[in-house]
Order: structure tokens, then C-alpha cells, then sequence
């Protein structure tokens, strides 16, 4: 019976260090801010050590508690789809440029103006000048 307990913590042990090992390690980073969000290109490499590509969007949310978390959404890009995926990209940026409607603000833009509009005199303490002077008296 011992044995087979110590198998199993064995098992555990080399299934961790799987795991780690999975988690490639970063070869280079670029990160991007954009209003509320922040993306993510990570290089990284294979076992047999070819370079493929990590987009990660990362967005920060609150729960109905009020605690924040980070919301990820991720694209692993492998090389045999680089030249694919770029030129799709230039054309699709490029279609945007040409046909967005004069006068039309980008999506953050938008989105920063409807959060500020959303906010009421509500959601801030009203904070006097007086009262700051009534409390260091």
C-alpha cells in the first residue's frame, strides 16, 4: 500500500514538472495600451525551438462584489500561417482606413466617452475644502 502511494505522489511530481516545462518561456514582448485594454505579442518557442506568436487582449472587469479580474482572450500564431495572417491583416487595416466614415470615432474613443457619460455625481463623495478643515481641527 505504501508503495502505490508513493507512486502516485511520483506520478504528481512528474506531471508538475510537464507542466512546467509546457510554459515556454518568452523570447521577446511587446506590449501595446489602448484605452482600457492592453495587448500582448509574445514570442516564444516550440520544443523543437520555432518561433511562433502569442496575441494576448487583456481587459480589466469587475465582478458584482466590486473585484476586479483581467478578462484574456489568445491567438497563437504558428509560422506557417505568418505571411497568411500578415497579409490579411494589412488589407483588413488598410479597408478600415479607406472606408471609415468621415466624422466616425474609433471604438475606444466611443467606448471612454460612454463610460463618462454613464457616471453620475452618484458614484463620487462630495469632499469640501470646509470639511477637510473640520477634521484637522
Amino acid at each position: 500500500m505504501m508503495e502505490d502511494g508513493q507512486e502516485k505522489k511520483d506520478e504528481q511530481v512528474e506531471n508538475n514538472d510537464d507542466q512546467k516545462n509546457n510554459r515556454r518561456e518568452e523570447i521577446f514582448s511587446e506590449v501595446v495600451r489602448a484605452g482600457r485594454r492592453t495587448y500582448f505579442f509574445d514570442v516564444k518557442a516550440t520544443r523543437k525551438n520555432e518561433y511562433y506568436l502569442t496575441v494576448t487582449e487583456s481587459k480589466k472587469r469587475y465582478n458584482r462584489e466590486g473585484d476586479f479580474f483581467y478578462e484574456k482572450h489568445k491567438i497563437f500564431l504558428y509560422k506557417e500561417d505568418f505571411d497568411k495572417f500578415s497579409d490579411a491583416l494589412v488589407s483588413t487595416l488598410g479597408f478600415i482606413k479607406d472606408k471609415q466614415p468621415t466624422g466616425a470615432l474609433p471604438e475606444d474613443e466611443n467606448t471612454e466617452t460612454n463610460a463618462k457619460e454613464e457616471t453620475t455625481s452618484d458614484d463620487y463623495t462630495n469632499v469640501e475644502f470646509e470639511d477637510l478643515e473640520k477634521k484637522k481641527k
